[in-house]
């Protein structure tokens, strides 16, 4: 397992892991390393490009059938002005 050093956490976000964790009946590691593994447990990822969007939609709706056409129906490109 790996181990994090948290430097420069506001006294009162300190205070509030305290009080959750006695709450909860843990020690503030044990909350900490909880409220870390449910927070990116639940896909809370921000910095997500259009690509990974899209595949995560096609994975959550069981997945996309694409229908391919054959390598013989391809045409040629018209760049003829209009």
């Amino acid at each position: 397992m790996s181990a994090i050093t948290i430097r420069k956490l506001p006294d009162e976000t300190k205070r509030r892991l305290r009080i959750r964790a006695a709450a909860n009946g843990r020690s503030m590691e044990s909350e900490a390393r909880d409220i870390l593994t449910s927070a990116l447990d639940h896909g809370h990822r921000v910095d997500l490009t259009w690509v990974e969007e899209l595949i995560a939609a096609g994975t959550e709706a069981g997945g996309v059938e694409l229908e391919l056409p054959d390598d013989d129906e391809a045409t040629a490109a018209d760049f003829s002005p209009r």
